[in-house]
């Protein structure tokens, strides 16, 4: 592994580009965009006012800036840095804006989701779209970029309208049948629709793109439901992980359980493997020329992996029930990009991720971490995912091994979220105000032993 030195960003406002070439920032009111090789600085616009927000258009070419507090979006173009565009919701005020597939359309998201708006960056023209639901995730696109579908509320009732994205008229419209919709979102494949409830009540709804409802999935009633959902990449499994602790997988042909993913407090079987975090509290200085070793690196605790013997007891921790939105269930599913493994996270055992075998329908490895997990991401190309605990190191793990590396930087950095590159050859990682780049040698990452 190899890392940069450390750059500013603000608002953890940092993302790479589609085509990989660029990295985007955000300096307070400065856009700044690197390129990624070099990390030579390429463009820099500077906004009329802080920035809240920024998206690379899919053919990056262009990046928006929303400015949420003065109701406006400021878009830039790479190729022709001169190029401007101001766009102003007035008084209706800005909560979202996004843009479309085709890279030539913004839409903005009124206060209060009175309404959303599309713009066309090539005719200037400007659509309206009523009855948004304000909602988890009320918008979005096909993988091929045709389609659009919209979480809608009107008249105390749930709708979805899907529209065509190249001349934004509505193609179908048809009600849900749901109390309180949180979400919709389309399957890898763009044949099936997800819907599902609030965490009030436990309800998936799958629909055909013709309104018709393919299945009702609910595994109880009368107790706080589902937390997160996650599509496979090939469409054929749907993870849900819901507030009793529990990841049920849905098939693709029938819609039913294939297994119910359980994360027990005490670990007994012999068929996975489990990494504790061992912390050194007292390190001993290393022998030899300390003069190009950073400071902070010679006094902040060392960390290995150890293989743990079964059996082994979880660190959990209580939710305080007095508090609104409790630190229970599963609040994170993610599959691996080959839909070989998926990892997930009970926040109630928050140093803690387990990683499971999709073929095997088991468990193959757990990791336990000193400190709360803060966030988790897959190699966008391999089976091989990146943690981040708040501390000054990066941890990894693959079906070889896992290890922990400590980031040899000057000064203070905590590493609190991760973004890979979509080639997974580097890793940007965020600390609260600045960031550097991680570039991974695959040929020593492959060949970490299971007890690194």
């Amino acid at each position: 592994m190899n890392f940069s030195e450390l750059f500013r960003h603000s608002n953890q406002l940092c993302k790479f580009s589609f085509d990989g070439r660029y990295l985007a920032s955000v300096v307070e009111f400065r856009l700044v965009v690197r390129d990624v090789d070099t990390f030579q600085i390429q463009n820099l616009f500077t906004c009329i006012d802080t920035i809240q927000y920024i998206e690379w258009s899919a053919d990056s070419q262009f990046i928006l800036c929303g400015l949420f507090k003065r109701g406006v979006v400021q878009v830039w173009s790479l190729e022709q840095p001169d190029w401007k565009c101001k766009i102003e919701e007035g008084s209706a005020g800005l909560c979202e804006v996004r843009w479309s597939p085709d890279s030539r359309h913004i839409l903005t998201t009124a206060d209060f989701n009175l309404r959303i708006t599309v713009w066309s960056l090539i005719t200037k023209s400007v659509s309206y779209i009523r009855y948004p639901k304000q909602c988890q995730k009320g918008i979005d696109f096909s993988v091929d970029g045709r389609y659009m579908v919209l979480a809608e509320r009107r008249d105390c009732q749930d709708f979805i309208s899907i529209f065509a994205c190249d001349s934004w008229e509505l193609v179908k419209h048809f009600d849900t049948d749901t109390e309180d919709l949180a979400g919709v979102e389309w399957a890898p494949s763009g044949k099936v629709l997800c819907v599902w409830e609030s965490p009030l009540q436990y309800k998936v709804l799958l629909y055909s793109l013709d309104g018709r409802c393919l299945s009702k999935y609910s595994a109880y009633e009368y107790a706080l439901g589902i937390k997160c959902l996650q599509w496979s990449p090939t469409s054929q499994f749907l993870a849900i992980g819901s507030y009793d602790e529990c990841v049920r997988l849905l098939n693709h042909v029938t819609w039913k359980t294939v297994a119910t993913i359980d994360h027990p407090e005490n670990i007994e079987s012999k068929n996975l493997v489990v990494y504790k975090e061992i912390e050194t509290r007292t390190p001993a200085p290393p022998s030899g020329d300390l003069t190009d070793i950073p400071t902070a690196t010679l006094f902040a605790p060392q960390s290995k992996y150890e293989v743990q013997q079964v059996p082994v007891k979880i660190p959990i921790v209580k939710p305080d029930t007095n508090k609104p939105n409790p630190k229970r269930g599963i609040g994170t599913v993610l599959f691996s990009s080959d839909c070989r493994y998926m990892c997930t996270r009970n926040d109630n055992m928050p140093h803690t991720l387990w990683i499971w075998d999709i073929k095997k329908l088991a468990y193959v490895a757990v990791l336990i971490q000193s400190s709360p997990i803060r966030c988790v991401e897959w190699d966008p190309k391999k089976p091989r995912l990146a943690l981040c605990t708040g501390t000054n190191k990066l941890y990894m793990w693959s079906p070889a091994g896992s290890l922990c590396v400590e980031i040899p930087v000057e000064g203070t950095f905590h590493l609190h979220s991760i973004k890979w590159h979509s080639h997974g050859s580097s890793l940007l990682l965020l600390g609260k105000d600045q960031m550097c780049m991680c570039y991974l040698n695959d040929d020593v990452n492959e060949a970490e032993s299971p007890g690194k």
